[in-house]
């Protein structure tokens, strides 16, 4: 995923309101320090800790008071954040230094640094085979870590951008490849590729979320921008739906069968699940730049980074204006009902 400091496109979903039909609203914003750029932000439901990427350090606050707790520092152009309770470490990926910061996820400390491909983005842990994965933007690659080690124990040959990444009831990791409009399967042991999917109506893939129940992967692009619902047991896809512009997370709450799309326009994409092949679409106006987030299985929150913006014409007018935070402006984002 690229940082939210790169342009992003000013066009508002027109179904967006102040609330959503279902009860979603925004109830809250959370100041956040500092003024650099941020990425992905990853919750620990179970020790109530919130971690923002944020430049060049991990801001890392309790999501429900927003109280600051520490800071993860030393991580140079961080992008994802990854936790495994069970081994008490954390990883993020350093985009900047081509490396992986493993740390104590109760002291915030330091305990490695791990080289990995070329410019490490998405992050996750795969509980089964208790690796951590990540994907490298500039090798076109994915880096197994060992989450107990942080010993790298190979590499899968992935071919491209990947982005989000989930675990199928068939045990393979389920990845979208952003620069080939696809999603990928690879094994997570022996780190083979299994399965090439296209999306064929829709480019960009980033966001993804998967419902086991139904078998069933949803799927966030950019280009052409829309949520697609595919089956995941032979690529197929199911149906669409358009969603706001620069989408960049997805997630599915089992609990009450909806999906959601977080997109840098300022559009909360949600979608209650009728059936496997069914859904009904509404979306929620949040706030623009706030393309990633967060979902709490507890409290059914949802948490979004943002911050307002000022643009400055580029003197070249074939090159992109600049584009500078306003200072105090970071914030989190709370939505719920």
């Amino acid at each position: 995923m690229k940082s939210i400091r790169n342009t992003i496109t000013a066009i508002g979903c027109a179904a967006a309101l102040a609330y959503a039909a279902s009860g979603y609203k925004v109830l809250d914003k959370l100041p956040l320090p500092g003024a650099g750029g941020w990425d992905y932000v990853t919750l620990d439901s179970d020790a109530r800790r919130l971690y923002i990427s944020h430049s060049t350090q991990v801001e890392v606050i309790n999501p429900d008071t927003g109280k600051a707790i520490g800071v993860i520092a030393d991580t140079p152009g961080v992008h994802g954040i990854a936790i495994v309770s069970a081994f008490k470490h954390g990883f993020t990926t350093n985009g900047r230094e081509n490396k992986v910061s493993m740390f104590n996820p109760e002291t915030l400390a330091l305990i490695k640094k791990i080289d990995v491909g070329k410019g490490p983005d998405g992050i996750y842990y795969h509980a089964g085979s208790k690796r951590i994965f990540t994907c490298n933007h500039g090798s076109d690659d994915v880096t197994a870590i060992d989450a107990s080690s942080g010993d790298v124990v190979g590499t899968v040959k992935l071919e491209g951008a990947g982005e989000q990444m989930v675990t199928g009831k068939d045990g393979l990791i389920y990845v979208t490849v952003e620069d080939k409009a696809e999603v990928a399967a690879f094994d997570p042991k022996t780190l083979e590729v299994k399965h090439h999917y296209p999306i064929g109506l829709a480019k960009t893939p980033t966001g993804l979320a998967y419902d086991a129940k139904t078998n069933r992967l949803f799927i966030g692009c950019r280009e052409k921008p829309m949520m697609v619902v595919m089956d995941a047991g032979n690529g197929k896809v199911i149906t669409s739906f358009p969603i706001g512009a620069g989408v960049d997370w997805a997630e599915f709450d089992a609990g009450s069968k909806t999906v959601f799309t977080s997109s840098a326009d300022g559009t909360l994409g949600i979608f209650e699940q009728k059936s496997a092949d069914s859904y009904e679409a509404e979306s929620l106006a949040t706030q623009q730049s706030a393309k990633t987030m967060a979902f709490d299985p507890k409290t059914k929150k949802i948490f979004l980074p943002a911050a307002e913006y000022t643009t400055t014409p580029n003197a070249d007018p074939s090159k992109r204006p600049t584009r500078t935070m306003k200072p105090g402006s970071f914030v989190l984002l709370v939505v719920g009902k």
